[in-house]
């Protein structure tokens, strides 16, 4: 099955998780649930260090975007291979220090922050904060005046390259607008950059970066956008640096995303660390680190939805398995971006010669709550368990109670 990896597999017509029966996990902690697998998230962080490694001799500071799945045992175990931390609130900071990162392997990158947020960001040693605009950078000034007035704060500055890239409208982060027309809220603009590296640095903070995130959700096709926003920003660091300004890294953001249909050709990451490279290598850049911030890449398909089938509706000619979570509550993404898809099994027979399309549709008052749409399967049995694929990023941490709903609990494994 192209699906399969280290975590999901198909044996006998059944799935397993982590090498353990799927409808016997479902039996044990019952459904909806969401189980993670340590060993697939493992092999996803080993294949981005050795892609890089393989073209780079700068050292590579995997940022993992919490965001994405803020489990602490997933943050525990990524801490222990090394990696370090894309956080974008004050308790994204917290959380991940309660992990056991040390603050100075985090970059903290919030939008539309005011002094509460800030001043809990100032309070963390060794943080860096990324200045997402002038205005941003106004009000730091005032508060490290008045309250952080000796403290050496490190900052990097996230500018926006004038191009984004990402599988929805709505996860663009870059450019002028997005593809549906929305004003890009996101990062300084080109004619401000080398103004806020100049405003930090004559207030007493301590520029050590720059930053730039395009969106999300990057396949093969985005690839030549990707990297002209690569050589748009080797140039602006390049001109930082001849304005006096050393950047001890570059970040290059997040995108690169999972397989999570058939006919989807993953984006060329070999490609993408190799023009890196060969970018800064040409520019002379002094610089010290290569940043990344991978969030779906390193947990979505190490995470699975067990959904309970409730029974088996027939309308107008379409097939329903209505099945016991609602998407808002365990994983809004298909509900939220049209073009999300998440491939749906069924765990007691993964295949046979009888496959029929079957839509699975949640149980909250909402038409586009709907975790697939006729996706083809054997047709469910009420008391069957359906799992949906990809579940591991933007399942628990975007869930909600809508309809006062529970949240599905987690199992690591």
């Amino acid at each position: 099955m192209w699906w399969e990896n280290e975590f999901v597999t198909a044996r006998k017509r059944r799935l397993y998780l982590g090498g353990r029966s799927a409808e016997e996990i479902a039996g044990r902690h019952g459904t909806p649930l969401l189980v993670y697998g340590r060993r697939q998230i493992l092999a996803n962080y080993e294949t981005l260090v050795r892609t890089f490694s393989k073209t780079s001799r700068l050292p590579l500071r995997v940022c993992y975007a919490m965001k994405a799945n803020p489990h602490r045992e997933i943050l525990r175990l990524l801490r222990r291979q090394g990696a370090w931390i894309d956080a974008v609130s004050p308790r994204e900071v917290e959380e991940a220090l309660r992990a056991g990162f040390s603050a100075r392997r985090i970059l903290f990158t919030g939008t539309s922050l005011g002094h509460a947020d800030l001043r809990r960001a100032f309070r963390v040693d060794g943080l860096t904060v990324n200045i997402d605009a002038l205005e941003q950078l106004e009000l730091m000034q005032e508060l490290k005046k008045k309250e952080f007035r000796e403290k050496t704060i490190r900052v990097s500055v996230r500018w926006n390259p004038g191009i984004g890239r990402g599988f929805n409208p709505r996860a663009i982060t870059a450019g002028a607008r997005s593809t549906d027309g929305t004003p890009i809220k996101f990062g300084v603009e080109k004619s401000k950059v080398l103004a806020a590296f100049e405003k930090a640095s004559s207030s007493g903070f301590l520029p050590v970066g720059l930053h730039q995130h395009l969106g999300s959700g990057w396949v093969d096709e985005d690839y030549e956008v990707v990297s002209t926003a690569v050589d748009r920003m080797i140039a602006m660091a390049s001109r930082a640096e001849k304005e006096g300004f050393r950047l001890e890294f570059l970040d290059f953001g997040g995108g690169f995303g999972p397989r999570y249909e058939e006919r989807q050709r993953v984006f060329p990451l070999r490609r993408y660390a190799a023009h890196i490279t060969r970018r800064i290598a040409e520019a002379g850049l002094r610089v010290e680190a290569i940043a990344v911030e991978p969030g779906k890449y390193l947990v979505a398909d190490a995470g699975v939805l067990l959904l309970g089938v409730q029974y088996l509706k027939e309308s107008y000619g379409q097939l329903f398995a209505c099945v016991n979570s609602g998407t808002y509550n365990s994983l809004p993404r298909p509900a939220i971006y049209p073009q999300a898809r998440h491939h749906i099994v069924h765990c007691g027979r993964v295949y046979d010669g009888k496959m029929r399309p079957v839509t699975v549709a949640g149980n909250l008052c909402e038409t586009g709550d709907v975790f697939g749409k006729e996706i083809p399967m054997p047709v469910p049995q009420s008391g069957d368990i359906l799992a949906v694929l990809g579940a591991g990023a933007y399942g628990r941490s975007m869930a909600s109670n809508f309809n006062l709903r529970d949240i599905p609990e987690e199992v690591f494994i």
